[in-house]
C-alpha cells in the first residue's frame, strides 16, 4: 500500500507542478514564458490568462484534500488541457524538435491518468462499475 501512495503521489506532483507553474506563468503573462502561444495556432492572448487561472485551481484542487467531486472535474479539465494541447500542436504540424509540444503533454497525460487510477479512497466519489443487483462486483 505504501508504495501505491509513493506513485500516486509522485504521479500528481508531476502533473502539479508543471500545470499549476505554467499557470500562474499564464496569469502574469510573463514575457520569458510565451504563454504557450504559438504563431501558428493563434489563439488569443486574453485566452491564455483564462487557461491560468482555471491551471492554478485545478491543481489545488487535485492536491487539497477531501472534496472529492471537484477533483473529478480537475482531473477531466487538466485531461482536456493536455490532450487539447496536444491535438492544437499536431494540427500546426507538431511544430518544435520531434514534435516535443505534441509528446510531452500526452506524457503528463499519461502521469494525470496514473494519478487519477491510483488516488486514495478519501479522494474518489464512489465506485466506476457498481455491483449489479444480486451479483457480485
Amino acid at each position: 500500500m505504501k508504495a501505491r501512495s509513493i506513485v500516486y503521489w509522485v504521479m500528481t506532483l508531476l502533473v502539479a507542478l508543471p500545470i499549476g507553474s505554467g499557470g500562474i506563468s499564464q496569469i502574469f503573462q510573463y514575457r520569458a514564458n510565451p504563454h504557450g502561444i504559438v504563431p501558428e495556432l493563434v489563439y488569443p492572448t486574453y485566452f491564455f490568462a483564462i487557461l491560468g487561472v482555471w491551471k492554478v485551481l485545478g491543481t489545488i484542487a487535485i492536491l487539497v484534500p477531501r472534496f472529492p467531486r471537484l477533483k473529478e472535474w480537475a482531473y477531466a479539465g487538466i485531461f482536456f488541457d493536455l490532450t487539447g494541447a496536444a491535438l492544437s500542436c499536431a494540427a500546426v504540424g507538431g511544430y518544435g524538435a520531434y514534435g516535443f509540444h505534441v509528446i510531452a503533454p500526452l506524457i503528463m497525460t499519461g502521469f494525470l491518468m496514473v494519478s487519477w487510477a491510483l488516488r486514495p479512497q478519501s479522494r474518489i466519489i464512489g465506485v466506476l462499475f457498481p455491483a449489479k443487483e444480486g451479483r457480485a462486483a
